[in-house]
């Protein structure tokens, strides 16, 4: 039985900063998940994937990670993801510092 496609982001890892970054549809790097261009199929996501690893100037560790849509854009399927798209919780800096990540 073939499993249904999950929508998927390309995201990574900023190579200097180490921040949690998101593919756009035009090839920029996002801090925010709400900005990431949502793949609805494998052949466009694996080909989205193979541009975004590329960057390897920029990021590291580039994958497809599994979201579901929202009004206020992709959500992510897995508490992983959201951890990292708040960062770490160990004391407030980086993106804790902001209110929309508490």
């Amino acid at each position: 039985m073939v499993r249904p496609f999950i929508d998927k982001v390309v995201t990574a890892n900023d190579l200097r900063e180490g921040d949690v970054v998101y593919l756009t549809e035009v090839n920029n790097w996002s801090r925010h998940l709400a900005e990431a261009e949502v793949l609805q199929d494998e052949a466009t996501a694996k080909a989205r994937l193979a541009v975004g690893s590329s960057d390897v100037l920029n990021i590291i560790g580039a994958y497809l990670a599994d979201v579901t849509p929202a009004e206020t854009g992709p959500e992510p399927r897995h508490f992983r993801e959201e951890f990292r798209r708040t960062g770490p919780s160990n004391y407030f800096h980086g993106k804790q510092e902001s209110a929309e990540n508490v």
